[in-house]
């Protein structure tokens, strides 16, 4: 009797732990009664009837991510590649996921190697390289509608590799390298053509500039001698009218007029001075005296030549028998007597 009641209480107890579950946060329970579909039991505490109620499925609301394997495409233009595809995507209903698919992660797969392979073949090399934003689109709007009957609701495909065969791998290396050589190239003609264009205006600028220097050089030298021109009449000119106001006689100009003269005959070089008056002077000179009759005699320069008195004979003795130094000292006893 004890042994029975002992079973008993652990089979309560028992039966109590199975009728109890605890739902994580971001987690959902499909629950079956005896084999057929009852409920979904969400996050949070709850109680089933033990061995009539059992947990079929548990089911993760988060969104989740599929990395599929390369799959082999074949372009339009007939090169084959491999691509390799990530599927996001979140369970929207758990009834639908737990019963809709038997697999629904591998139909999720093959849906999305088909799609792609249906996709790839309605374009060329160039243009599979260069629409992936275009493929990962319109897969994702195909895969979302194809598995709606499965409670997966896709979010985003992304193209993750597409890898081409090695002899097209190597001639899109060559491509990009003579592309790069054609940039490069372009790029170095720009950059002389601009050099040579900043040069070209540089020198121009500066031929310009030194031709305006020189033209206000010159307006500026012209302007300073105009005015130096202009101050030195001005000067003049008060000089002469400070003359008028102080009443300034002939006797005072006379003198001034000498002194100027002083200042020309000053220095060292030959200089013959001739002033003005000196021809008035002599004028008037000539003047008087044909008026008082002096015209006519003669100039002291022109006067008669002088008698010559003879020589006397020397007492003392001949002329034959005076020395060298006798007749020297006679010769020029002569002849300043004569003068």
């Amino acid at each position: 009797m004890t042994g029975f009641i002992i079973a008993l209480v652990v089979l309560i107890i028992v039966a109590i732990g199975m009728g109890i579950r605890i739902v994580p946060q971001g987690y959902v329970f499909v629950i079956e009664r005896l084999g057929k579909y009852h409920d979904t039991l969400g996050p949070g505490f709850h109680v089933i009837i033990p061995f009539v109620d059992q947990v079929s499925k548990k089911v993760s609301l988060k969104e989740q991510v599929a990395d599929f394997p390369p799959q082999d495409v074949i372009t339009k233009d007939n090169v084959i590649m491999k691509i390799d595809t990530v599927v996001y995507f979140k369970v929207q209903d758990p009834k639908l996921y737990a019963y809709g698919a038997e697999r629904p992660i591998l139909a999720l797969e093959n849906l999305t190697a088909t799609t792609l392979r249906n996709l790839v073949g309605e374009l060329e090399l160039d243009q599979t390289l260069t629409s992936r934003d275009n493929i990962n689109a319109r897969m994702q709007g195909i895969l979302d509608e194809a598995t709606d009957p499965w409670g997966i609701k896709v979010g985003r495909v992304e193209l993750k590799n597409i890898i081409p065969p090695e002899e097209i791998q190597r001639s899109m290396e060559k491509q990009m390298k003579a592309e790069r050589d054609r940039r490069e190239t372009l790029l170095e003609a720009e950059g002389h053509k601009q050099a040579s264009i900043t040069r070209a205006e540089g020198d121009k600028q500066a031929l310009v500039l030194k031709a305006e220097a020189e033209r206000d050089a010159a307006i500026a030298r012209a302007t300073g001698q105009a005015e130096s021109i202009r101050l030195v009449y001005e000067a003049e000119a008060r000089g002469i009218e400070m003359l008028k106001a102080a009443n300034i006689d002939e006797r005072v100009l006379l003198i001034k007029k000498l002194e100027a003269l002083e200042k020309m005959g000053d220095g060292r070089a030959t200089k013959i001075v001739v002033p003005t008056d000196l021809a008035q002077a002599a004028s008037d000179l000539t003047f008087k005296t044909e008026m008082l009759g002096f015209g006519n005699n003669t100039p002291v320069y022109k006067s008669a030549d002088k008698k010559v008195t003879p020589k006397a004979e020397d007492p003392c003795c001949s002329d034959a028998d005076k020395g060298a130094t006798t007749k020297h000292f006679a010769e020029d006893h002569v002849n300043f007597e004569q003068i």
